[in-house]
């Protein structure tokens, strides 16, 4: 039985005439974990509301197998965007619902909804299912975020700031959480974030947007082996680094530094008087997609 898989092909979303999207080109493979990430305004959450049929494209096609998303119940079944609440959402009206009664929406509205598993996690976040939504703090309604995302079942499950307002302890239970359902189920999650190096080591492939674009989609750990960060007397910088893809070169008094990138096969530069070292996930963000990059 072939894997499934969502793909949308020259999708591109306006409002107005400010386009979000920008003939994005995308495939979410069955059984993966991608880390979505972007600065703010990169068109993340536009993205996924798409993806999940909750927002219309203005240009594009959207497939799960081939079979179109937008208002196919069927396809509909296996997808699911637990997208961040707030109780004052435009046009979401949980203002009022208790906890218990928005998780009784979500039972009806998710097929493959698992109430036991619902519970348990109600049980182990210490969240009053009598409470209103109103009443929550941000960690609280990202723990419902959370709830709603497991719960479930989707075989595609996207996860917009699920950690948003969570503290450290939390956080860790959270990802624990996503590798135990990913590795019991299989399922593909989409996890959009701020907070990436928590999230790294998690994160099978990464996905960055920058503007309205799809910059990259890789294997996490193979993008972290081909990203080095080199630093020394400009001069010096700029030889080693001839022929290599550079990113946000940063300059102070003769020093120099620089993000570079290499292609399969090539080696890190080297010199004499510059340093090369590995860089992290953020840091390779923010060489792609930082000021000056």
């Amino acid at each position: 039985m072939s894997e499934a898989m969502i793909t949308c092909r020259n999708l591109k979303k306006n409002y107005g005439k400010q386009t979000v999207l920008k003939e994005i080109d995308l495939t979410l493979e069955e059984g993966k974990i991608y880390g979505l990430i972007g600065r703010n305004g990169a068109g993340k959450t536009t993205l996924l509301s798409i993806l999940s049929a909750q927002n219309p494209a203005t240009n594009g096609e959207i497939d799960l197998n081939g079979e179109r998303i937008w208002e196919n119940k069927e396809a509909l079944k296996e997808i699911c965007f637990s997208r961040e609440i707030t109780p004052t959402s435009s046009g979401m009206g949980v203002a009022n619902y208790k906890v218990k009664d928005y998780l009784r929406i979500a039972s009806v509205y998710f097929p493959y909804w698992d109430g036991e598993m619902a519970k348990r996690l109600v049980e182990e976040f210490g969240l009053d299912k009598k409470k209103r939504m109103s009443k929550l703090s941000k960690g609280m309604l990202s723990m419902v975020t959370i709830i709603v995302a497991m719960a479930s079942k989707a075989k595609f499950t996207f996860l917009d700031e699920p950690v948003a307002g969570l503290d450290v302890v939390v956080r860790e239970r959270f990802y624990r959480l996503l590798l135990e359902e990913y590795t019991e189920t299989g399922r593909t999650f989409v996890v959009s974030t701020h907070i990436i190096e928590e999230a790294a080591d998690v994160l099978e492939e990464v996905i960055i947007m920058d503007k309205g674009r799809i910059l990259l989609k890789e294997n996490t750990q193979e993008l972290l082996e081909s990203c080095f960060h080199v630093s020394g007397r400009g001069d010096l910088v700029d030889e080693a680094v001839k022929g290599y893809e550079t990113h946000h070169p940063e300059s102070i008094g003769r020093s120099k530094s620089v993000m570079v990138r290499t292609k399969p096969g090539q080696n890190p530069p080297k010199g004499e008087g510059i340093t090369v070292q590995p860089m992290s996930l953020q840091k390779v963000f923010v060489g792609l997609c930082g000021e000056g990059a």
